[in-house]
């Protein structure tokens, strides 16, 4: 089918799946929809070494939750949860490219991704306001953010409905970088291909590493090492790394 809310684009290894649902990308049953149905595709296409996700224009990443889909709320809830923890445990890197506003549920998608890069932009905030509505962030984001900032500072944001800028996010680590504004998609790009280079499947059983000690406990995270280790050292990849690291040359490792 026609994808209308979740755009996707091709550069090389590195796949952009772009939010395109005016005026705010929020996110409402189908582009809900939309975007499991890209994820889907993008977890198991072997060209697919890195995703990107960002926002069309030039105000808003995403604010979350679609109010006027209010109606699709009991399903889109679910899916929001289901979909964020997926691309929190995504077996490629996951850049968000912020180009404006992540609020709500559009800032809980940005902590669920593995890397975050902001427009170094006054006018944009990032904030998990939810409780603005009388609601609370639930999508990941009492979760998430504790750990990205500390438990206090997350309080006090959730709490407060607090919206901060760009340099602010940078300076208690909920942003990774920041981008002069006009070079936003360059930066995340040239990031994310240098990530791309690296071999596919060692970089996989660290994303699964990672994950299983988050989800699980330092056992299972210890566990899902010591299965990587085994695995990547009968990986091509391994022969040419080492084999490069001899030759004095970079290694081209091919996911193998």
């Amino acid at each position: 089918m026609p994808f209308k809310h979740i755009l996707l684009e091709q550069k090389e290894n590195i796949s952009i799946l772009t939010i395109d649902h005016a005026p705010a990308n929020a996110w409402n049953l189908a582009a809900m929809e939309e975007l499991k149905e890209q994820l889907d595709h993008l977890e198991n296409d072997r060209q697919t070494r890195v995703l990107v996700l960002t926002g069309a224009g030039e105000k808003c990443f995403s604010t979350g939750f679609d109010v006027t889909d209010a109606a699709n709320a009991p399903r889109i809830s679910p899916l929001g949860r289901e979909l964020w923890r997926r691309i929190d445990r995504f077996p490629k890197p996951t850049f968000a490219a912020l180009n404006g506003h992540a609020l709500g549920g559009g800032l809980e998608l940005a902590m669920a991704c593995h890397f975050r890069i902001m427009v170094d932009d006054p006018k944009a905030s990032v904030g998990l306001t939810e409780l603005n509505l009388g609601i609370i962030p639930g999508w990941g984001g009492t979760q998430r953010l504790p750990r990205l900032v500390g438990r206090a500072r997350a309080l006090e944001m959730i709490l407060f409905s607090q919206r901060i800028g760009p340099r602010e996010a940078l300076e208690i680590g909920l942003v990774n970088r920041l981008s002069s504004p006009g070079k936003l998609m360059e930066d995340a790009l040239e990031l994310a291909g240098k990530l791309a280079e690296r071999p596919p499947i060692a970089v996989t059983w660290v994303l699964k590493a990672l994950a299983a000690g988050a989800y699980e406990g330092i056992d299972a995270g210890l566990r899902a090492e010591a299965e990587g280790s085994a695995a990547v050292r009968e990986t091509k990849d391994r022969a040419e790394g080492f084999q490069a690291f001899l030759e004095k040359r970079k290694p081209v490792f091919t996911g193998e």
